[in-house]
């Protein structure tokens, strides 16, 4: 017996693109037969729908209003709902599992901290980072940037993704022996009408907190990713894309990767 947890999706209460409430998402994993989810909200460096001038506490009251209607809701239907966020740097993006909105009042400090500041502030809380999507390619991200070394793992499955990007994550996560997770990235639960539609992570045994996830991540436990069989397949040339990608050193600067696509890569 394993527990599946979509660990990587957005409520239109706190991200400006997501299109379901967080109440909506939790009926939709519920009779999708999902055990729990983690609401994912974009933060200040990303695409939050959260006007920033607000006093400190009101915008972190406001940035929890969709985790809020999705736990009301999970605790009525009795399904499990957990708090995370997502934020954005330079479009390396980063889930943030462990630290509660309590957390988040005491350390407005965290919106503006470098990477590593972030990774050292989460663990101190007990908490742990993943870099999302490492190697999505869109118009609107510049370059893709690698910042592993400031996270515990990296998403090397996104439901949002090309299937290329996902690929490439995952080999990049194997020859660096990188722990890995996978989510759907969902901002619209009406547009999933099958459980294996959605990505998500399978789990021995039930998820008490957030907490005990992030010390799972830490401790590299086992896990499941819940995506398709073929999700890591060699590419079709159909969907062969050349992504030239950049690590983030030590100071947090881009340097060309060494990493490249390769012939396994191909069907």
């Amino acid at each position: 017996m394993s527990f599946l947890y979509e660990t990587h999706m957005h409520t239109c209460q706190a991200s400006r693109c997501g299109v379901s409430s967080g109440a909506e998402h939790v009926r939709r994993y519920r009779d999708l037969g999902f055990d729990g989810i983690i609401i994912t909200d974009h933060f200040w460096g990303g695409n939050c729908a959260i006007p920033r001038e607000l006093p400190w506490a009101e915008w972190v009251n406001r940035f929890c209003a969709g985790y809020e209607d999705a736990w009301n809701e999970g605790q009525k239907i009795g399904f499990p709902v957990f708090f995370g966020w997502e934020q954005n740097y330079d479009e390396d993006e980063y889930l943030i599992y462990g630290p509660q909105k309590d957390w988040l009042l005491a350390h407005p400090e965290i919106v503006s901290c470098s990477r590593r500041r972030q990774l050292e502030l989460v663990h101190e809380a007990g908490g742990c980072v993943i870099q999302a999507h490492p190697f999505r390619a869109r118009d609107y991200i510049r370059q893709i940037l690698l910042g592993y070394r400031f996270a515990d793992g990296v998403e090397a499955a996104n439901c949002g993704n090309r299937r290329a990007s996902d690929v490439y994550a995952w080999r990049f996560a194997r020859e660096r022996g990188l722990y890995v997770t996978a989510g759907s990235d969902n901002h619209n639960s009406a547009r999933y009408t099958e459980r294996d539609q959605l990505f998500g992570v399978r789990l021995e045994t039930p998820l008490r907190d957030m907490a005990d996830f992030a010390r799972r991540v830490r401790s590299r436990e086992r896990l499941e990713l819940h995506v398709p069989a073929a999700r890591f397949a060699p590419l079709t040339p159909e969907e062969w894309e050349e992504l030239p990608a950049w690590e983030l050193d030590e100071d947090e600067r881009p340097v060309p990767s060494a990493f490249t696509p390769a012939p396994e890569d191909r069907a």
